[in-house]
């Protein structure tokens, strides 16, 4: 099996993927104590990025975390929203353990809450 880290995002409040959601990838750097952005994309149509986040060459055991960009989505989408609203961005923080497995971090989301578990 080839490493890889993907995610995919689902908008159960119209039972659709999650068109152009922006998501970032941070690594935590165990020496400085800080976590490193190591990349930002926008879901495709089918919630999905066209490209693995990281591919088992990017890959590295360590603490990671993706950040989604909920309420910008939600407010592109025409969405009222609370104000502040009451998600802004969602973390995800995980650990990969071996980069030679496949690692799906999936997130349903809805303007009031979101679920994430690890995917297959």
């Amino acid at each position: 099996m080839t490493g890889k880290l993907t995610t995919h995002v689902l908008d159960t409040s119209i039972g659709q993927p999650a068109e152009g959601l922006r998501i970032e990838l941070w690594k935590f750097n165990g020496i400085t104590g800080d976590y490193e952005k190591l990349r930002e994309e926008r879901t495709n149509s089918d919630g999905r990025l066209d490209e693995p986040l990281l591919d088992e060459e990017m890959m590295d055991t360590g603490r990671y975390e993706l950040l989604f960009h909920v309420a910008a989505y939600f407010h592109e989408m025409g969405v009222e929203q609370d104000e502040p609203p009451f998600l802004n961005v969602v973390p995800v923080s995980f650990g990969i353990s071996n980069k030679h497995k496949h690692f799906h971090v999936p997130l349903l989301i809805a303007p009031g809450g979101y679920s994430t578990y690890r995917g297959s």
